[in-house]
């Protein structure tokens, strides 16, 4: 099976041209699932309901978030959908889940986990203990398999790609909206990227409007940032599951 996967939705540019753009790639790859990670997809942090149902309403199966999940008084309401997820790796009572086992159309039951990284990050449990703790029970549901690991280094996101590499189907790594050249199967069938890009605009400092980005590095002093406006771009993956395995058999970028 095809999965399609969107990386980092920043505001209304990204969600205008998910709506642009995902029925045509949807039309190319046939998917059974997509998933889109939309931590920033509200003004540039977080998530709101209404922006929740907006994706589900354009084609989105399960949506991710990361280091912006609480930014808005908002979050509890939003998470409080199964398919919405929160890194799983955040305390226990924090609200929402960080995983879930879905049912595509065809049938096929695909495994969902979101993971946020330690360093440079937001103060949470260890990733790696939390895959291995999740993997127990979710492997038991399916072997499809996939991992948004909102990460900042390379070095932490290609730990974990090894770390869980047979383990699960896919290992893929957001939060920095840059994307990385280095998509490949690793040895035992888990397919990885260290980051998948962002979806949103493309004229900007990682999606922001570059004149604050500017401001701030020219003088030191903190901005309030705003996304950027122009001309957009939708980022991600399309991978292809084995369903009998959960094993990847290929994994492509795509920028459109």
């Amino acid at each position: 099976m095809k999965i399609i996967f969107i990386s980092d939705i920043i505001g209304q540019p990204g969600r205008d041209i998910v709506a642009s753009k995902l029925p045509v790639l949807r039309e190319k790859e046939k998917p059974f699932f997509v998933i889109a990670n939309a931590e920033n997809s509200a003004g540039g942090k977080g998530i709101t309901v209404s922006i929740a149902d907006e994706l589900f309403a354009l084609g989105v199966d399960v949506i991710t978030l990361g280091n912006h999940t609480f930014d808005r008084k908002e979050a509890e309401a939003a998470l409080s959908s199964e398919r919405v997820l929160r890194p799983a790796n955040y305390p226990p009572m924090a609200p929402g889940t960080g995983w879930g086992v879905y049912q595509s159309a065809e049938g096929v039951k695909v495994a969902v986990v979101n993971l946020m990284g330690r360093v440079y990050m937001p103060l949470t449990d260890c990733p790696f203990r939390a895959a291995s703790n999740l993997l127990e029970k979710v492997s038991k549901e399916t072997r499809n398999i996939i991992v948004d690991f909102h990460a900042e280094i390379t070095s932490e996101k290609q730990a974990m790609g090894w770390y869980l590499d047979g383990k699960v189907s896919a290992v893929l790594g957001t939060h920095t909206h840059i994307p990385t050249a280095d998509e490949r199967v690793l040895p035992q069938g888990t397919a990885y990227i260290s980051d998948s890009g962002m979806t949103g605009p493309a004229e900007g400092v990682i999606g922001m409007d570059k004149e604050l980005v500017l401001k701030k590095f020219l003088t030191g002093i903190p901005q309030h940032f705003e996304v950027a406006k122009g001309r957009s771009i939708m980022q991600g993956c399309v991978l292809d599951i084995d369903t009998g395995s959960g094993k990847a058999q290929s994994i492509k970028r795509f920028s459109v």
